[in-house]
C-alpha cells in the first residue's frame, strides 16, 4: 500500500483568505441579540417593514399628538376665530394671554395646590400600604399567603364601576369608627391605598431578591422591619420609582371618584373644577381649552422625563434568573 503525503504549502506563501462570509461570522460569534424580526427576514421584506412603520406612526401621531396639539394651539386662538364652523388648524391670531387669565379668572392655582395635595398624600400613604403587603407576601410567607394573594390579582378583573357604590358607603359611614369622610383627603387617599396592580408589580420584584442577604441581615440580629428598611428598600429602588410614578398619575388625572366625594368647589380637583367649570357659561372655551393644558402639563412631563424608568422598572421584575 502506498502512502501519499499531504502538499505542503511553500514557506513564502501567502495564507489562504477567508471568505467575507465566514469572517462577518467569526466576528459576530458572540450571544446575538433577540429581535422581534431577523435580519435575514428584515434585509428580504425591507420595504414593507418601513411601510408598516411608518403606517404605525402616522396612526399614532393622529391619534396621540394631534388632540394634543388641537388643544394647545385652541387655547391661544380668539373666541371668534374658534367658534368658526370651519375650524382652522394655525391659529390666524395668537393670543398667549389665554393662560395666565385662564390662571386667575378660573382660579386653577386652588384647585391645582389641591391636586398636589392629594396626589402627594395619596402617594406617601399608598406606598407605605403596598409595600408592607408586598413584602408579607414574598418574604414573610404568612398562613393563606396564595390564597390572598389570588384574592388580590381577582380584584383586577372587577370593573373600577362595580365598586364605586360599596366603596362611596365605606366612605360616608366608615365601619367601626363611624365617620363621614367626604370633602377630606382621605376620602382620596384610602381607597387608592389598596391598589392590587401595584401589590402584584411590588411582589414580583421582592420575589428577585435572593433570601440568602435577608438570612445574613438576620444572623447579625437584623428584624424584619430593619431587613425591609435596609436591604429590600433600597434595592427596589427601580419597581419604587415606577410604582410611585404610577400612584402619582392615577390620582391627578382620575375624575369620577372625586367628584362623588369631593362636592365642595373649595375641596375639588383641577380636573373635577374643570368639569364644572364647563358647564357655565362664564369661562370663554379658549380660556377653558387653557385651563385644559395647563392641567395636563405636569403628567406630560412626568411622563417623558420618567419614561425610560417606567419601561426598567417593570420589566426588572417580570423575568427570573
Amino acid at each position: 500500500m502506498t502512502l501519499t503525503a499531504p502538499p505542503r504549502t511553500p514557506t513564502g506563501a501567502p495564507p489562504t483568505p477567508v471568505p467575507p462570509s465566514r469572517k462577518r461570522r467569526a466576528a459576530g460569534s458572540g450571544p446575538a441579540t433577540r429581535t422581534l424580526i431577523s435580519d435575514v427576514d428584515l434585509r428580504r421584506h425591507r420595504g414593507l417593514y418601513f411601510t408598516v412603520l411608518g403606517l404605525t406612526i402616522t396612526v399614532f401621531v393622529l391619534v396621540f399628538l394631534v388632540p394634543l396639539y388641537w388643544m394647545f394651539a385652541s387655547a391661544v386662538k380668539s373666541p371668534a376665530e374658534y367658534a368658526l364652523s370651519t375650524p382652522t388648524f394655525i391659529p390666524h391670531s395668537w393670543h398667549p394671554e389665554n393662560y395666565p387669565t385662564a390662571w386667575s379668572n378660573m382660579r386653577i392655582a386652588r384647585y391645582f395646590t389641591n391636586t398636589v395635595l392629594y396626589a402627594t398624600g395619596g402617594w406617601l400613604i399608598a406606598l407605605v400600604f403596598d409595600v408592607g403587603v408586598a413584602y408579607a407576601l414574598s418574604k414573610l410567607k404568612p398562613a393563606f399567603g396564595k390564597i390572598l394573594l389570588g384574592a388580590v390579582l381577582a380584584s383586577l378583573m372587577l370593573p373600577a364601576s362595580a365598586l364605586l357604590v360599596p366603596a362611596y358607603l365605606t366612605v360616608v359611614d366608615v365601619p367601626l369608627v363611624h365617620v363621614n369622610l367626604l370633602n377630606t383627603p382621605w376620602a382620596l387617599w384610602l381607597p387608592a391605598a389598596a391598589n392590587a396592580f401595584n401589590v402584584y408589580v411590588l411582589k414580583r420584584f421582592f420575589d428577585q431578591i435572593p433570601d440568602d442577604l435577608l438570612d445574613a441581615a438576620s444572623i447579625d440580629g437584623a428584624g424584619k422591619l430593619r431587613q425591609l428598611w435596609s436591604i429590600m428598600l433600597p434595592l427596589s429602588r427601580p419597581v419604587l420609582g415606577v410604582v410611585s410614578i404610577f400612584i402619582i398619575i392615577a390620582l391627578w388625572k382620575d375624575f369620577l371618584w372625586p367628584l362623588l366625594v369631593l362636592p365642595d368647589p373649595e375641596a375639588q380637583t383641577l380636573s373635577v373644577a374643570l368639569s364644572r367649570l364647563a358647564n357655565t357659561s362664564q369661562v370663554p372655551p379658549t380660556e377653558f381649552m387653557a385651563g385644559l393644558a395647563i392641567a395636563s402639563v405636569p403628567m406630560i412631563v412626568v411622563f417623558l422625563i420618567f419614561q425610560r424608568s417606567i419601561i426598567g422598572g417593570l420589566s426588572a421584575g417580570s423575568m427570573k434568573g
